[in-house]
């Protein structure tokens, strides 16, 4: 526990490298379900609330509750086209019942799929936490172009040279700051790039001073939800990504702060997802599992404590509760998340590398293993349009680059593996 002044700080970092992905999800959702504006800025503010609540769950834990690592809680974007499939036939009632029918399923169902921690060798750690680190570099990339690619001025020399200062801002303070300023490398980057874009005329703050100093996000705004066999079914199926996605994050960040990771750690933490996932259900917002990003931000600053990332979590409650807060975090310019992002991402990446130098591959199969394991996982980024003529569920469960990293790296370690590492 660190003073409550360094713990507003680099939870505050915490934060804001998340806000971006976390307000993603409520954003699409409600423009491909055609809502109005306040109850797309309802959908983000209880996300934020609800992320804050999960985050601290996960943290600190709550009885058989949480993996009691420094894990930060945000929605999963892997589970949108699920939701937006079902909400396109069913309603949005429908896409909030079966978001709480799938985490209670979850809740259920987490000891029996932490057993399956024994089928994940080093070789297979070390793969999918790589591909967890390249998977994120094309979001950065995006951010550092502006946003959205095709857009006017995306990648535009404006944006990367404001990504590029970034950059450069951050590793300075990383690699010749001492102590505290050094912890906080992401954060400083992030307000210097900002405070830069301000005065280069590339910040826009309207939605500020458009927001509401406060709001309460109630439960079950859009009505009571709706259980239907088929909804919740496909949720539940779409729930196998975050089981992968979790059990990677908490493999991942157990290394990063050396802190070991067993069936009842990744029991908590599957149960946490659930938990939070019903909360989201509830609270009109979605899934909800460990977000990648924040494991670069602990690698990098290597503040391991559980509970700057629980102050996270309060940071998130305060700006679902008030929503100008969470508009200034919004404001943000993306080239600014991007230059930091790309920095954190590739300090993930690193992570499954070191991980890897520790695995033998002389007289072993293993270096099969980490080739084909690796060779699948990028191949979603590689040929985003490889499976294009496949159908809904099999479409997203393929075009996820860590699950076909952990499934082929489990399937070969049994098939080749065993007994040869």
């Amino acid at each position: 526990m660190l003073p409550m002044g360094m713990l507003f700080a680099f939870g505050l970092q915490h934060a804001l490298v998340m806000y971006a992905g976390t307000v993603a999800v409520p954003l699409v959702f409600a423009a491909a379900m055609h809502l109005s504006g306040p109850q797309t800025v309802m959908l983000i503010n209880c996300g934020l609330m609800t992320s804050g609540i999960a985050t601290i769950i996960q943290s600190v834990g709550v009885w058989k509750f949480g993996s009691r690592l420094p894990i930060v809680q945000g929605s999963s974007f892997a589970m949108l086209a699920s939701m937006l499939l079902i909400g396109q036939i069913y309603g949005v009632r429908s896409v909030f019942g079966a978001v709480i029918g799938a985490g209670v399923a979850m809740v259920v169902l987490a000891p029996v799929m932490a057993r399956l921690m024994r089928f994940f060798p080093p070789v297979v750690i070390g793969c999918l936490i790589i591909i967890i680190g390249l998977t994120l570099i094309p979001v950065a990339g995006r951010w550092i172009g502006g946003g959205t690619p095709g857009a006017p001025g995306f990648g535009s020399v404006a944006n990367l040279l404001l990504a590029f200062t970034t950059i450069v801002i951050t590793v300075g303070i990383q690699a010749w700051g001492r102590g505290f300023w050094s912890n906080i490398s992401v954060l400083v980057g992030l307000v210097a790039g900002s405070v830069i874009a301000a005065l280069c005329g590339m910040g826009h703050y309207g939605m500020v001073v458009d927001a509401p100093w406060f709001a309460i996000s109630t439960p079950f705004a859009f009505g009571l939800p709706e259980f239907h066999a088929m909804p919740v079914f496909i949720m539940l199926l779409s729930m196998v990504i975050i089981v992968a996605e979790t059990t990677g994050n908490c493999l991942a960040i157990g290394r990063v702060v050396d802190v070991p990771v067993n069936d009842v750690t990744i029991a908590g933490a599957l149960r946490a997802d659930g938990l939070s996932t019903m909360l989201g259900g509830a609270f009109n917002s979605f899934p909800y599992n460990a977000f990648t990003q924040n494991t670069g931000l602990i690698a990098i600053t290597d503040i391991r404590s559980r509970y700057v990332v629980a102050a996270a979590g309060v940071v998130m409650i305060g700006l679902g509760l008030f929503p100008k807060l969470g508009a200034l975090i919004a404001a943000l310019p993306a080239p600014v998340l991007g230059g930091c992002g790309l920095v954190m991402f590739g300090m993930t990446t690193v992570g499954g590398i070191r991980e890897l130098l520790h695995v033998r591959f002389e007289g072993t199969r293993n270096g099969l293993i980490a080739a084909v394991s690796l060779g699948l996982g990028v191949l979603p980024m590689a040929c985003p349009d490889l499976f294009t003529h496949m159908n809904g569920l099999a479409r997203l469960l393929l075009g996820n680059g860590v699950l076909l990293c952990i499934l082929s790296g489990v399937a070969l370690n049994l098939l080749v593996g065993r007994g040869r590492n």
